[in-house]
């Protein structure tokens, strides 16, 4: 991703995106919402129904950049009070941070396969964040790597994004595309996306690891009513008003209903592809003369018109 490329090495090198940090604290947030035994499979079911809307686990809840940016500033306050004032910033995805090598050096877990954090005790179902502080403070040691001879997350990507152990290609992700992508998917990755709209969790549901996955204690990551269980004829006729009211406060909301609209279009189209239905038909003839190019574009793909 661009900014990533912009900020270099200061990404490795904490003290020059920080002056002054001697150390990283290192957190971890579980947001999975408490299920049944048997989640994994209730989620993978989801796949198999082409007229349901997906949107990943992690973002059907409130935004996890401002909980957990709240609870790592309370945190810091804590410290403050505690050793008195120090130098420090808190990260919650908000910059070019290599998260995932920090949390993995300090012993949050190890980097799996799929290039996740993966906790023995939690899975992989949970946020980063970071407090860099200019305290010197005795380093915590890195676990070591429990993927054992496991490649499941490698054959399960949809997209063949994980293209080899610890090595994941963004510009083939299904996350990547429906969330950071901005313009055309490209035509050939739109079959694979199947009903996913926002995000994918595949390499995260088949993962023996996420068996331990912990429930969230916070009741802002339960999942909201408009976004589980929901058709994609439903989703794809909001209006950007409605588009707006149900996703404020969510990590949703970020990639604009333009995005949304293009994803949906996308999985419709994948729906379409499976059986002929008229209301799917019908909701992309709705939007076939949409204002943006981009709509407009996968629109005609899901219709087969292009």
């Amino acid at each position: 991703m661009a900014y990533m490329e912009a900020h270099g090495v200061r990404r490795a090198r904490p003290a020059e995106l920080v002056p002054g940090t001697t150390s990283v604290i290192t957190a971890r947030m579980d947001y999975l919402a408490a299920t049944p035994e048997g989640w994994q499979e209730i989620e993978f079911d989801r796949l198999k129904r082409p007229q349901e809307a997906v949107v990943s686990l992690y973002a059907r809840g409130r935004d996890y950049h401002k909980v957990l940016r709240s609870r790592l500033q309370k945190l810091s306050e804590r410290i403050a009070a505690a050793v008195g004032p120090f130098g420090h910033r808190v990260f919650t995805d908000s910059a070019p941070v290599l998260e995932v090598e920090l949390a993995a050096r300090s012993g949050q877990g190890w980097r799996g396969r799929h290039t996740l954090v993966l906790n023995r005790e939690g899975g992989s179902m949970f946020f980063l964040g970071e407090i860099y502080v200019d305290l010197a403070l005795p380093a915590t040691e890195p676990t070591g790597d429990h993927c054992g001879t496991c490649h499941a997350c490698l054959d399960v990507c949809p997209t063949g994004a994980i293209v080899a152990p610890y090595r994941l290609d963004a510009r083939r992700c299904i996350s990547y595309l429906t969330i950071e992508h901005a313009g055309s998917i490209p035509v050939e990755l739109r079959p694979l996306m199947g009903n996913r709209i926002y995000g994918c969790d595949d390499c995260q549901l088949v993962c023996p690891w996420n068996k331990f996955a912990q429930a969230a204690t916070l009741p802002d990551f339960a999942p909201r009513a408009a976004l589980v269980d929901q058709s994609l004829v439903a989703l794809f006729a909001w209006s950007e008003e409605e588009f707006l009211r149900n996703t404020e406060g969510s990590p949703i909301r970020r990639i604009g209903h333009e995005r949304w609209l293009r994803n949906i279009a996308v999985a419709l189209g994948n729906a379409l592809r499976q059986q002929e239905d008229a209301g799917i038909r019908a909701a992309l003839e709705a939007r076939r003369e949409h204002p943006s190019k981009v709509v407009r574009e996968h629109v005609a793909w899901s219709l087969g018109l292009v």
